[in-house]
Parts: structure tokens; C-alpha cells; sequence
């Protein structure tokens, strides 16, 4: 064990915090100090004189001191499964940490995720109901946010310790071992409701996002609903930015598994096949390092489907057959985390053609957290694909109206111009295309939507148009590689599309 980061049972201890399972343990700084001297002696006696000499330098402090510190240690900690103590005492001697035999040796995936910690929403009104009400708002928060499997939240009991005190958030994300903290406000003005939220860098302290919520006050129950929605589908994609960007900044021969996960994203949201082959080196590296990270087997299985999918140079049969064992994978790994299960689950109904197998997984995913606007966009693909098409849009929709400016805005934007063309609403599907173009100009699908909508409508000049932009982004398309493809269930929803661009003049082959 290193003193930068040690693992014994159930817990991680690193530099500035106590980690159960991803989640930080309270802990003051003598306590960390106390745990960290023992933690570095791995398994050996510490003596009394050593921990007072290694946590009190230079001071003269009294006996009890240390013992005070090593009860509350105990306490913290709680007891082994053979009912020891964690922390055991060699009499008239020291004491030393019992972490040999109950050792993990592999650190839990959660545990090398970021942390965050909501704070309780300051009541600026006085009024005790309000003060209730903004209590209720962050245990809602609190509880949506632990829906997420990309970032780990702490407890309410941990956080809510800080209620009523000014705080400095830097500080109180050293206490708590977090990366970022989440912070608010409660104001009543008229017949209204206003939410203050803020998304801070605990390292930094600087603040990464904000935004204001309102709401009448005769509909709290509703607001309330509303604000936690809004909160919680903002607060992803922020930290999800601010990782990337962190990661990227790291050196790259300190990039350990999630450094090289979040390094593979930004790659894995640009359709372009030079970014696609990208993210597949990466998300394979990840593979290679820890072949049990679950979100980087299914990240790699969804950047073989996108491969096969859009049939970019050198795809064939063994891209399918590694997307499909990336993502059985993935899911042998766990279920527990939504997103796993809706990338796998995409990729075993659009590459395996187990439609109802991958309908029921994105539906399972988006019931365990239906505030991700990533989850809701992939169930929306996959119902254009295999499922309902009013269902389907109604997912896009929804995944539009969380988070209107996404990493995958364009795949919504396209899926709905696609989901308009299926249902012979060309007017409709032209204006969605043209939304996605707007943000993405470089997507292949887009261009087939432009293409065949203005085909039908009788726009040859923009059919054309967008036909000569298409054959510049993606040289030696064709009609058959389209197919090749694209498999939806049921072959309208493709066969629209391929008779729209025939009609604007693209080559069988």
C-alpha cells in the first residue's frame, strides 16, 4: 500500500480523504492523519510515541488526544465481518491497522470517480416553511443524483452536517473528500419560488455552473419536481465537461483507467470516422488496463456499433462480432449501472438484431434514472430502430428539453428528422435536419435527411446540394453501404430514406 492511495476491505484511503465503497467517510484532520501513519506502516505496529510524533510535530499534547482519535476512528470505520475492530491494539505498545487478511486487491470501479457533495440550500427568506421546502428540494436532488453510476454523491446525513454554518466550499470539500460540491439558495418573492443552484470545483473553488429556477408558490409540490429535474439533468453533463477537460490536463504518462476513459469521450460524441477510430484505440487501452471497467467495455461496444453502423472505411463482420462481445461483456460485469445497460443494450438490438432483448434494456435503464438526457436519447434510437415511434420521439423530446445543448444533441435532433420521415412528415423532417446541421455538420445521417426530404418535396436544387456535401464528408457512399448498415426492424424506416436519395440521383453502388 502507497500513501497516495491504499485499499483495505471495503474502504480507500487516499491523500485528503476516507472512501466506503466510492462514498466519503466524515473525517477531521488529526483522524486522517492518525489513519494515514498506520495505514503507511501496512499491517505493522505503530507505537504511541511515533503517531504523536507523526500527527502532533512539535507539539506537546496529552496521551488522550490519541486515544480520543483512534475512538473515533473506530467508530467511523465500524467493525470487520469476524466482528474485530479495524483498528487493534497491541497493549503498552501501539497500534496498528488490520488490513492484511481482508486486503481487496483491486480497487472498486466507483472508487476512481469524482465525488460530489450537495450542501443544504440556504433558506434567504426566513420563513421556516421555505426552510422545509429547501430541505426537501436537496434530499430529492441528493437522491436523482445517486442515480448517476459516472460520478459518486455523498450521503445526506454527511453533507447536512454543514446546515446553517458558512461555510468555505474548498474546505468543506477537503472535509468530505469531494471534487465538487453543489450549493443553493431558497428565495420566495410574491407568489413565487425561486432556486438558486451552483456547481463549484471543490479543489478551485471556482464555480462551474449556475442557474436559477422558478415556480408558484401555490404549486410546491410541482416546482419542486421541476427544480429537481432541471438540477439534476444540468449537473451531469458539468462534471462530465469538467473531468474531460481535468483529464486532459494530466500528463499522459500519469493517466491511469479513468483519465483514458474520459480522454476517449470527447471522440466518442463526434461521428466523424477519424474521431470514431479514435475513441476505439482509447476505449481499447482502457480494456487492456482493467478489463472489468464496465463503462469502457460498453463505450468501445457503442463506438463498433457507430463503425458498422456508418459503414466507414475497412468495417466488416468482426467490428459486429466485437461491439456485440464488448457489450455481453459489459453486462456480465453489471447491471447496476443505467448507462452500461442502455449502450450495451443499443448494440445488442442494432448490431445483434435482439430487438426485444435491447428494447428491454433501455427500458430498464431509463427506469432507474429517468433524468439522464443520454439515457433518454439512447432509448429513443433504439425505439426508432426496433420500437415504437411515438415512443421513441417522445424520449428524444424529452432528452431535448433536459439538456438542450449536449455532447449528442445532433444524434436527437437527427433521430427525430429520421422518426418524421418514417411517418411521411417531410416538411417536418427537413426542419429537424436543418436544427442538426446547424450543430453538426459533419454527420453523415444528417445529410441522408436533407437529402431525401428535399427529394421528396421537390427541392432539387438543396437535394442535390446536400447530396454533393455528403459524397464530400463520406467518399464512395452509397445506397448499398447505407443498407448495409442500417437494420432496422422494420425495413420502411430505412427503405424512406433510400428511395428519397435514389430520387436525388446517389449510386446504388
Amino acid at each position: 500500500m502507497t500513501p497516495e492511495r491504499c485499499t483495505f476491505g471495503p474502504f480507500t484511503l487516499t491523500a485528503n480523504a476516507l472512501l466506503r465503497r466510492g462514498m466519503a467517510i466524515p473525517l477531521g484532520g488529526r483522524a486522517l492523519a492518525v489513519l494515514t501513519v498506520l495505514a503507511r506502516a501496512d499491517g505493522q505496529v505503530v507505537s504511541k510515541a511515533a503517531l504523536m510524533a507523526q500527527v502532533w510535530p512539535g507539539m506537546t499534547v496529552e496521551d488522550g488526544n490519541l486515544t480520543v482519535q483512534i475512538a473515533g476512528l473506530r467508530r467511523a470505520l465500524g467493525q470487520m465481518p469476524d466482528g474485530q475492530d479495524w483498528i487493534g491494539t497491541v497493549p503498552r505498545v501501539g497500534y496498528r491497522l488490520i488490513s492484511g487478511v481482508a486486503a481487496s486487491p483491486a480497487l472498486p470501479p466507483i472508487s476512481i470517480l469524482p465525488s460530489l457533495a450537495v450542501l443544504p440550500f440556504q433558506n434567504l427568506g426566513g420563513d421556516a416553511g421555505q426552510d422545509y421546502f429547501a430541505d426537501g428540494v436537496v434530499e430529492d436532488i441528493i437522491t436523482a443524483l445517486s442515480r448517476f453510476k459516472s460520478f459518486a454523491v455523498i450521503a445526506r446525513n454527511s453533507s447536512f452536517v454543514y446546515k446553517g454554518h458558512a461555510v468555505d466550499v474548498r474546505q468543506v470539500a477537503k472535509d468530505l473528500g469531494v471534487r465538487y460540491v453543489l450549493e443553493g439558495s431558497v428565495r420566495r418573492a410574491g407568489a413565487k419560488l425561486r432556486i438558486s443552484a451552483q456547481l463549484v470545483d471543490g479543489m478551485t473553488g471556482v464555480h462551474l455552473w449556475a442557474q436559477n429556477f422558478d415556480g408558484p408558490v401555490e404549486d410546491i409540490f410541482d416546482v419542486q419536481d421541476r427544480i429537481t429535474e432541471g438540477v439534476v439533468a444540468l449537473v451531469e453533463p458539468q462534471i462530465q465537461r469538467a473531468e474531460i477537460q481535468r483529464s486532459r490536463r494530466e500528463r499522459p504518462e500519469s493517466l491511469d483507467v479513468y483519465d483514458l476513459y474520459l480522454r476517449a469521450l470527447p471522440n466518442a460524441y463526434d461521428p466523424r470516422p477519424d474521431a470514431n477510430a479514435q475513441a476505439i484505440a482509447l476505449f481499447e487501452r482502457v480494456i487492456a488496463l482493467d478489463p472489468n471497467f464496465a463503462p469502457g467495455r460498453a463505450m468501445a461496444a457503442q463506438m463498433y456499433l457507430l463503425r458498422v453502423a456508418m459503414q466507414f472505411a475497412g468495417a466488416d463482420e468482426s467490428d459486429a462480432k466485437t461491439a456485440i462481445a464488448h457489450a455481453r461483456a459489459a453486462l456480465a460485469l453489471t447491471r447496476d449501472d443505467p448507462m452500461v445497460v442502455a449502450h450495451s443494450g443499443l448494440v445488442l438490438l442494432q448490431v445483434g438484431r435482439e430487438f426485444d432483448t435491447g428494447l428491454g434494456l433501455l427500458l430498464l435503464a431509463v427506469s432507474e434514472n429517468p433524468n439522464s438526457a443520454e439515457l433518454l436519447n439512447l432509448a429513443g434510437i433504439g425505439f426508432l430502430l426496433g420500437g415504437d415511434l411515438t415512443q421513441a420521439a417522445d424520449y428524444l423530446q424529452r432528452a431535448l428539453r433536459l439538456e438542450p445543448n449536449g455532447f449528442g444533441t445532433h444524434w436527437q435532433l437527427t433521430g427525430m428528422a429520421h422518426i418524421r420521415m418514417a411517418e411521411g412528415r417531410y416538411d417536418d423532417a427537413l426542419d429537424w435536419a436543418l436544427r442538426s446541421q446547424a450543430i453538426n455538420a459533419g454527420y453523415d445521417a444528417t445529410h441522408w435527411m436533407l437529402i431525401a426530404a428535399n427529394a421528396y418535396l421537390g427541392h432539387w436544387d438543396e437535394a442535390h446540394k446536400y447530396l454533393g456535401a455528403l459524397q464530400k464528408i463520406s467518399p464512395g457512399i452509397s445506397l448499398s453501404r447505407i443498407r448495409l448498415g442500417q437494420k432496422p426492424r422494420d425495413p420502411h424506416r430505412i427503405d424512406v430514406l433510400i428511395e428519397g436519395m435514389r430520387l436525388a440521383g446517389l449510386a446504388e453502388n
